[in-house]
């Protein structure tokens, strides 16, 4: 009961203010163009800086371990092939980018840490989580997001130079590089700079998850359940299925398995919606992936941490 609250407490009120965005859209409080602009906001400033915020004070050499940065890094892999082959099947060839990036792409740097102090007291393992899977997250979802663009028409060089500019100049991957570099040179973080970075960073998922239930169609969610539940599946069951009991004969325990958990089976992450309206893409089916995985995610990642330490691994 008490892990059916805590993932409650940590996934309603996410719902909650996508369901705030909605009806402040039909009351006419937000339009489509302030959406736009909230959500350009999001991605440009705000999530950046939350994700750096999140790696910069970490102090990596304390904490590494190869064997499980790399089993991040390569289940994540994994899983965003495994996520590519499956979206061939849709007829509907417009909303293979967003299938891809919804179904691998967790809300591990926003709730990966907070999880695992609630169970343990401490970040644990999270912020190597992170580094193994966070980057290669959403560098591959600028490559999804550019190759499966709706209105491409072919590949030639001109996607290739433009997905690779847009690696490199995407600002979510930014802010990654740049914490990473902050937390490598152990540079001092003044109050006054992390007071204002927090102030910052704490407004991304807010903002974001208002802008999205502000652009959240029913009619065109409606057309696209199948899709969306096939997603919701793969994110919260599938993955952590294929790849939960191959981290327990790895001999992953305790912190390292729920970080694990989080990163296999927790809710796909608002940011997928933010890039995917910023890419080119119309965002209906991410926004119906997000709201259907953080609906539900409550009660499959309390499932699956009571089987967990039903078998003392955590």
């Amino acid at each position: 009961m008490e892990n059916l609250i805590f993932s409650l407490n940590a996934t309603v009120p996410i719902f909650l203010l996508m369901i705030l965005g909605f009806l402040l859209k039909k009351l006419g409080v937000i339009d489509d163009v302030f959406a736009s602009k909230m959500n350009k906001f999001v991605f440009l400033i705000p999530l950046p800086v939350l994700l750096f915020e999140d790696l910069s004070t970490v102090d990596f050499a304390q904490v590494w371990n190869m064997k499980f940065v790399l089993f991040c890094f390569v289940v994540t892999l994994v899983c965003i092939i495994l996520a590519a082959l499956v979206s061939f099947l849709w007829h509907d060839k417009s909303i293979q980018g967003e299938f891809i990036q919804a179904s691998y792409r967790s809300s591990a740097a926003l709730l990966g840490i907070a999880f695992i102090q609630n169970i343990y007291g401490n970040a644990g393992m999270a912020p190597l989580m992170i580094i193994g899977s966070v980057p290669l997250y959403n560098i591959m979802a600028v490559v999804v997001l550019s190759f499966f663009k709706p209105d491409r028409k072919k590949l030639d060089k001109e996607v290739w130079k433009t997905t690779l500019k847009g690696i490199v100049t995407n600002p979510i991957i930014l802010g990654i590089a740049a914490g990473l570099l902050w937390s490598a040179l152990r540079l001092p973080m003044p109050s006054i700079l992390e007071k204002t970075v927090s102030d910052i960073g704490a407004v991304a998922t807010p903002l974001g998850l208002m802008a999205m239930g502000a652009s959240f169609d029913i009619k065109k969610a409606f057309g696209k359940v199948k899709p969306a539940a096939a997603a919701s599946v793969m994110k919260l069951v599938l993955f952590a299925a294929l790849f939960l009991p191959l981290a327990v004969w790895m001999g992953f325990r305790r912190e390292e398995l729920v970080a694990i958990l989080v990163m296999l089976s927790s809710a796909t992450t608002v940011s997928c919606y933010v890039m995917a309206r910023n890419m080119g893409h119309e965002g209906v089916l991410t926004s119906s992936v997000v709201m259907l995985t953080t609906l539900f995610s409550a009660f499959t990642m309390t499932g699956w941490l009571y089987i967990l330490r039903s078998m003392g691994m955590v």
